[in-house]
């Protein structure tokens, strides 16, 4: 499966951006899809995921309460919805997608399909 990643951009401290992750494939409801980022001189870091059917969410502790992940399987897309955006979520956003998934939903290594990323910044 090919992902796109969009919705990036550059906001002020206390703005949101909605990110899409787009996937080419109709059976794109049979994957469990993550949003991770890399702030720059860092390692990539887990922000969000969904399970197959929307049923099940997780958020990481700094983005919990700020942003939002949905994702919408007629549009073959998720969203990650971000409010309440600070200078520390200045990053590259990467969408990553696996069917069955082999691990817990907010590593990484889970994910063995990946779209390009979207910068997002955040200015103070």
């Amino acid at each position: 499966v090919q992902l796109q990643a969009s919705g990036g951009g550059t906001v002020q401290v206390g703005g949101s951006l909605r990110l899409s992750c787009t996937a080419s494939t109709t059976t794109f409801t049979n994957y469990a899809v993550g949003w991770f980022r890399q702030a720059p001189g860092k390692e990539r870091e887990f922000v969000a995921a969904i399970n197959w059917n929307g049923v099940s969410t997780y958020l990481a502790d700094s983005v919990r309460g700020r942003f939002t992940i949905s994702r919408d399987n007629a549009e073959n897309t998720v969203y990650l919805q971000m409010n309440s955006l600070k200078p520390e979520d200045t990053a590259v956003y990467y969408c990553g997608a696996e069917r069955v998934p082999g691990g817990w939903l907010g590593y990484e290594k889970t994910y063995h399909n990946w779209g390009r990323g979207t910068l997002v910044t955040v200015s103070s």
